[in-house]
């Protein structure tokens, strides 16, 4: 009882000290709340559904962004990595009959062996060069899948995976939970010592180079740590729809997350994960004009881009947040002085 006290005594004292005090924490909070509660609010199966594709596509955007937001790494194949989860957990479902919980964190694992793949030869390009060369790699494979139908079920796919629950509900409380927990572990990433080196590289590889870090484990590291996640994305998705098929090796999937990137705000995690759940809810409002569906998404993501060009969500919260001149810590806009060491703010 005692122990019980002790941790909501610090639960508390968390959410007081560190959580109530920015307008943008106290809105990650209610976006885990309100994830966490949605199923005992609502029981619309077409609006459950939106929320656990927008979850599993939250994942993939937000492991696009670990590896070209924080490197500078630009990958344009990204769907090489979610293809290869995808199809891999179909394959050991199907072939070798192992259950989801097993055949998704092994179709991860080989998606990191494709990011070592991927990530070797392309360690000497950047910019537009790596960027091309990227973009090869799912078409290759997609090559290799209609080579292969009696393995990879070429241009059908393979269908009649087993689901990951019977139970609506349980299913989106799976995927949703292992959503927050893999884009929870990415920001951390981020936020340590191996978010600064990435962050470093990306600014300036040279004079990372010269400070005697090795750059080429780093940038491995960031390919291997994005397929993973991108491989669990697309196992979840493969389990979730019952079939993988060439659909999730297609450049459009690739530019999809570029976009989902782009819009919320590179370099932040958060922000793909924002700009998923904003932008897959408004496309699928927009069916109700489908002749003009995809004009109006275009028109969307361009005027973000044109007026807000560090993205959505860090333009928001630079509008309600502001960074102490002495310290760097963010505060509330409205405060005078800073919550840490009392400065005025500008």
């Amino acid at each position: 009882m005692n122990l019980l006290r002790y941790y909501l005594r610090k639960v508390f004292a968390v959410l007081k000290n560190e959580v109530l005090v920015l307008p943008s924490r106290i809105v990650v909070l209610l976006f885990f709340l309100s994830m966490l509660l949605m199923p005992l609010v609502v029981d619309d199966p077409y609006f459950i559904r939106i929320l656990v594709l927008a979850s599993i596509f939250a994942i993939f955007a937000a492991s696009w962004d670990l590896l070209s937001g924080f490197t500078g790494q630009i990958n344009f194949g990204h769907a090489l990595f979610f293809g290869v989860g995808a199809y891999s957990s179909a394959i050991l479902n199907m072939q070798a009959g192992l259950p989801h919980w097993v055949t998704i964190p092994l179709g991860a694992l080989v998606a990191v062996a494709a990011g070592l793949v991927v990530g070797i030869p392309c360690l000497r390009l950047r910019g537009t060069y790596l960027a091309l060369t990227t973009l090869a790699f799912p078409i290759i494979l997609l090559g290799i899948v209609f080579a292969f139908p009696g393995l990879t079920g070429g241009e059908l796919g393979i269908s009649g995976l087993t689901r990951l629950s019977t139970s609506r509900t349980v299913t989106y409380y799976i995927i949703v939970c292992i959503m927050l927990v893999s884009c929870t572990i990415m920001w951390k990433v981020t936020d340590s010592k191996i978010g600064i080196i990435f962050h470093a590289i990306r600014e300036d590889e040279l004079a990372v180079k010269a400070a005697g870090i090795n750059t080429i484990l780093y940038k491995l590291m960031a390919f291997c740590l994005s397929g993973f996640f991108a491989g669990i994305a697309g196992g979840l998705y493969a389990h979730f729809m019952r079939i993988a098929g060439p659909s999730t090796l297609e450049v459009h999937m690739s530019f999809q997350v570029v976009i989902f990137s782009v819009f919320g705000g590179i370099a932040t995690i958060w922000g793909p994960v924002g700009a998923v759940f904003i932008l897959v809810p408004l496309l699928e409002f927009f069916r109700l004009w489908p002749e003009f569906r995809t004009l109006l998404f275009a028109f969307v993501v361009i005027l973000i881009l044109l007026y807000m060009p560090g993205g959505l969500l860090p333009w928001i919260r630079n509008k309600v947040e502001e960074e102490c001149p002495r310290c760097k810590i963010r505060n509330f806009a409205a405060r005078r002085v800073c919550r840490v060491c009392a400065a005025e703010m500008r």
